[in-house]
């Protein structure tokens, strides 16, 4: 049913007088739907309407010498390290209205042993009318707001990840004269395999001289500049600003997302537009959780307050663009919670600054040539640097101590290169395993357990040269997955640790008692807790645990 303006709003205010008992989440999913609906209802009644052009398709699908198609299934491509692949190469004036793309994951399997290209490694550069410098440049991945390297499922209006495997991207992109979209496999050994896509535009006699064009910029600081805004877009011109993906990895324990969105329109020297918190800018209230909506949602999200923690969200301004005149200046503050030893005071209060790792997209179109001078950095400084001394555990299993049953070093699981040691003990009586590791130097540390979650793991808990640390983890889950669980913040002193796991049980819901241990790991923490030293004399046995919002420590 076609929907106008003056009928909808007059259904949604009946619909919403009747809805006023109800619970707010069951109103707010309504509410999506009742505007999704009203979106698809607008879209429909544009295809009633006479379309000018000629729909034309690039694709992966096999061709001979001559161009022309084959009967065959060889309609993939790979693409080695250091290669270009162009996706579309073609004279204006045009449109391109969708783009697909889909190619094997990073994992090893029988099309590529030795597995493939993540798509934090690809980047996807679109030209416009021979340009040197790309209107779009961005990490494929980002791009389609799955940050991190990770495959995430997106369901949104303008970009939609089908189980996190097919990349469908329908912002439209209008060109003059020319057009050229490449993706570069950045990585440094492994191949872009099974690359299949699909590239729709419609080719016009004409577009208006004043047409804008759409631009997506990546960026990144690892981490963010201290007394420094974080600057997701600068650029002169005339146009409006249409979305952004933002990947955050935290490098301090606690909240990280008090900062405000603030946004500069047309030169002014105090923003205008001033948000009131990071997850409040996505759309969300409380904190973020993993979601996908139209307009907005939360990618990824792995862990509430720990170091090293990702977060990835997008936002689209679809029904409410920014736009501007002369200047648009896009930033967002990075404030949030930090834990006594990270602050000068020895308080832990919600209004610090944070020196997480941020990377971002803008999208926006734009009149002109934007003055943007942020480029995408190659792929190795893409990858977040690694903030742990790492304690591999996989090929250690055969000299590792243990209960009852046995351990192996398993490598089929894709997210562990080096394996994990797998424990297989059959029943939860006797189970236990030791893991050692060695301190050089003392400083402060987070103690992690780089763990496996399965339908047929056990309840463990962790001890420390005899100490208990933390609270039984209960690694049961009905899919399987690597998974982190952080145990002490401590000022280790050099010397030779055992870190021994017991079990105690298991969720009602497995079926075993096996435990999975990719790595032991001290993590990091910030280069203030080290120069201020405020808990360096602390004895960790006395009081082991962690640092989290609210609390100077707490056992967890």
């Amino acid at each position: 049913m076609l929907l106008d303006t003056a009928n909808s709003t007059r259904n949604l205010r009946g619909l919403f007088r009747g809805l006023r008992a109800w619970p707010a989440c069951v109103i707010l999913v309504l509410a999506l739907a009742y505007s999704a609906r009203i979106v698809w209802a607008n879209d429909l009644s544009d295809l009633a309407k006479a379309q000018e052009g000629r729909s034309m398709r690039s694709t992966s699908t096999a061709v001979d010498a001559q161009g022309n198609y084959l009967s065959s299934n060889r309609d993939c491509f790979r693409v080695m390290p250091g290669e270009t692949k162009v996706v579309l190469d073609a004279k204006g004036p045009g449109v391109v209205t969708h783009m697909w793309f889909t190619f094997l994951s990073p994992s090893p399997e029988t099309w590529a042993p030795k597995g493939s290209a993540n798509h934090q490694e690809m980047l996807l550069r679109i030209y416009y009318d021979g340009s040197d410098r790309p209107g779009v440049e961005s990490p494929l991945g980002d791009f389609f707001a799955n940050c991190f390297g990770r495959r995430s499922e997106v369901i949104s209006v303008p970009v939609v990840v089908e189980d996190g495997d097919s990349y469908n991207c329908f912002w439209q992109m209008p060109f003059q004269k020319s057009i050229r979209i490449e993706v570069v496999n950045q990585s440094k050994d492994k191949n872009i395999n099974l690359l299949y896509y699909n590239i729709d535009w419609i080719k016009r006699d004409s577009l208006p001289k004043d047409t804008p064009y759409f631009y997506a910029q990546y960026r990144q600081e690892y981490p963010v500049k201290q007394g420094q805004d974080y600057v997701i877009l600068d650029t002169k011109g005339k146009g409006h600003y249409v979305g952004t993906v933002l990947a955050v990895r935290t490098r301090s324990p606690s909240w990280f997302g008090e900062g405000d969105e603030k946004i500069y329109v047309d030169g002014e020297e105090k923003p205008s537009i001033w948000g009131t918190g990071t997850e409040d800018y996505f759309l969300s209230a409380w904190g973020l959780k993993t979601t996908s909506t139209p307009y907005f949602g939360t990618v990824y999200f792995d862990q509430w307050g720990i170091i090293g923690g990702h977060t990835s969200a997008y936002r689209w301004h679809i029904h409410d663009p920014i736009v501007f005149n002369e200047s648009l200046k896009v930033t967002m503050e990075h404030w949030g919670w930090l834990p006594v030893d990270e602050n000068p005071n020895q308080k832990c209060i919600n209004w610090n600054e944070r020196e997480d790792d941020y990377s971002s997209v803008a999208f926006w179109y734009q009149t002109g040539t934007p003055t943007f001078e942020a480029r995408a950095s190659e792929a190795a400084q893409r990858a977040l640097p690694s903030l742990d001394i790492n304690f591999p555990m996989g090929r250690m299993a055969p000299q590792l101590s243990h209960g009852v049953g046995e351990s192996r070093d398993q490598r089929n699981l894709g997210f562990y290169p080096d394996g994990q040691v797998f424990y297989q003990p059959g029943q939860g009586t006797g189970a236990w395993i030791e893991l050692p590791f060695t301190v050089t130097e003392k400083e402060p540390r987070r103690l992690v357990l780089s763990v496996t979650q399965a339908p047929d793991y056990g309840t463990y808990q962790a001890y420390l040269n005899g100490v208990k640390v933390g609270r039984p983890f209960d690694l049961y889950r009905k899919d399987v997955r690597d998974w982190e669980w952080h145990l002490l913040d401590f000022w280790p002193e050099p010397g030779d640790y055992t870190l021994r796991l017991e079990c105690v049980g298991k969720n009602h819901l497995s079926t075993g008692y096996s435990l999975g241990v990719e790595a032991v790991r001290l993590r990091e923490r910030r280069p203030c807790v080290k120069e201020w030293g405020f808990e360096k004399s602390l004895d960790w046995r006395e009081k082991p645990g962690l640092h989290w919002e609210g609390s100077t420590r707490s056992q967890l």
